[in-house]
């Protein structure tokens, strides 16, 4: 997305928090070849998009790693703001990681600024390139990693309305398993989104050569 302005902390902006119920009629047919479409414990990512809630997040994560969880993992959401808000000054405010302009910029600015990675980790941001088109971007701050294939994020702008969407799956679908390409649930119809995204990777909220190892992720 493209920043434009700054804007407030958004918690004091939302007004209202609406958890959408599965859409009647939602599940359509996944357009990427079955190369692309990605399992979990091998099973089709696609079985995935007639679950909700709970029972999509069991899917998603081995059972064990649910059982150990200090709080349990919520349904996908969707804030209401008041005041539009864009996915930069959102991942920013929410991971600490202090770069700014287009977020198809942030993973080069993050060279020797910031440690960067391949996998994700709890409170990275992750980092997309070719969103809509091939010159933008998007980024969204991993809330939590379910499996080696899936995670949850929170990020802002999703949908193009300005909102805030909290515990949103997405997976890998790589060939490699190597998170250069994910499918990001999509909310309103409740079913995993048509399109494959491209990810450039993961900026660690650890500035390079910073002292006392890396910097607290702001929870929200």
């Amino acid at each position: 997305m493209i920043e434009t302005r700054a804007f407030p902390r958004w918690s004091a902006s939302v007004r209202t928090l609406v958890r959408l119920s599965a859409a009647v009629g939602a599940t359509a047919a996944l357009a990427a070849s079955p190369a692309y479409a990605g399992d979990i414990d091998g099973a089709p990512v696609e079985e995935t998009a007639t679950l909700t809630g709970a029972p999509l997040m069991a899917a998603l994560a081995p059972a064990e790693a649910v059982a150990q969880e200090a709080t349990p993992i919520d349904a996908p959401a969707v804030h209401r703001l008041s005041a539009r808000l864009q996915c930069v000054p959102y991942a920013r405010d929410e991971s600490g990681v202090e770069i700014r302009g287009n977020a198809s910029t942030w993973w080069a600015q993050a060279r020797g600024m910031y440690v960067r990675a391949r996998k994700p980790d709890s409170g990275n941001v992750m980092v997309m390139r070719g969103y809509r088109n091939p010159g933008r971007g998007h980024v969204a701050v991993v809330r939590q990693v379910l499996s080696e294939r899936s995670i949850i994020v929170d990020h802002a702008n999703w949908l193009n309305s300005g909102e805030v969407t909290l515990n949103v799956p997405i997976v890998d679908v790589s060939p490699r398993n190597d998170w250069t390409q994910v499918r990001v649930w999509h909310i309103p119809t409740q079913s995993w989104g048509v399109r494959v995204y491209n990810v450039q990777g993961f900026i660690v909220p650890q500035p390079l050569g910073a002292q006392g190892g890396a910097v607290s992720h702001i929870a929200r």
